[in-house]
């Protein structure tokens, strides 16, 4: 699933050209993308036709498009593979294509914002915005003080700069979870998944399923200081592909794949110590640690 690098590069991308543009047209291809949408595609075409764009706002995982008004939003989530593509007017439909959205821009002209996605867990929904509870910009990508309510319980990602560090310490001390699981949930705080949870993790000498609690305030400060440090690094190579399921918006591959010191390891030797990398089950997913380096 994409995580807050991939999702941060498709926002950065999409910014430029949907920012102040006119929706002129909307096609709804496939009705399975809109399961967060309250109510059917015809509705969603007509609530969103000649609306305009006042911007692309990231959270978490999560992006949204402010509506001309301040009272809505168009909310997307990628789900495992899905995908925003930009493509000139009137391009051939995509493969996988759930719905485009035909926009007039002041300055680029006309183009096709595309919703593409192969296994239908993505979506594309019409939100109401509501005030963001600490008074602080919603997301990245504006300054507007509110978030779709389909986002507000989601927490903000370590490099929001509105991050309430206080308060994801006061998590770890409260629960006796995995370090890892409390890592992956959204409500605690937002964009890292499974792969750059390993990443800090093995950045950072933390064994997954040290309990939460068990942190020193030390170990905690390190661990922030590279899950920043790996989202960036990410950020700064266009995200993680391993396949063509994750593109930014002109169909390219990020190359952070490259970079990986743990996730997707298995067997090969930590360039710490050459302990050969472990793979072990989590949950649905798996973690990746060094059993030297990341001792429980």
């Amino acid at each position: 699933m994409p995580e807050l690098p991939e999702v941060e590069v498709v926002r950065a991308g999409l910014a430029p050209a949907l920012t102040d543009a006119v929706i002129d047209a909307v096609t709804v291809h496939d009705p399975r993308a809109l399961t967060r949408h309250v109510g059917d595609a015809a509705g969603f075409e007509d609530r969103l036709t000649q609306r305009t764009v006042s911007a692309v706002v990231r959270r978490g995982k999560f992006l949204w498009m402010p509506l001309d008004g301040g009272t809505d939003a168009v909310v997307g989530h990628l789900g495992m593979s899905g995908q925003m593509l930009l493509r000139a007017s009137g391009a051939p439909p995509e493969r996988h294509e759930r719905i485009r959205l035909d926009i007039r821009h002041p300055t680029h002209g006309d183009l096709a914002v595309v919703f593409a996605d192969q296994r239908t867990f993505g979506s594309l929904a019409l939100d109401s915005l509501e005030a963001t509870p600490d008074g602080a910009a919603g997301g990245w990508g504006s300054a507007a003080a509110t978030v779709p309510s389909q986002v507000a319980h989601i927490a903000r990602d370590p490099l929001d700069p509105a991050f309430d560090e206080r308060a994801f310490r006061s998590s770890l001390g409260r629960t006796r979870s995995a370090i890892k699981r409390v890592l992956l949930d959204q409500t605690v705080v937002s964009g890292i998944g499974n792969i750059y949870a390993d990443e800090a993790l093995w950045a950072s000498r933390l064994h997954p399923e040290r309990p939460a609690s068990e942190l020193a305030s030390r170990a905690v400060g390190r661990l922030l200081v590279e899950v920043r440090a790996v989202l960036q690094r990410a950020l700064a190579e266009g995200g993680t592909s391993f396949d063509a399921q994750y593109v930014n918006v002109n169909g390219q591959a990020g190359y952070f794949a490259h970079s990986l010191q743990a996730y997707g390891r298995t067997g090969a030797p930590c360039s710490r110590c050459g302990t050969p990398i472990v793979r072990v089950s989590f949950t649905n997913r798996s973690s990746h640690y060094c059993p030297r380096c990341q001792r429980r």
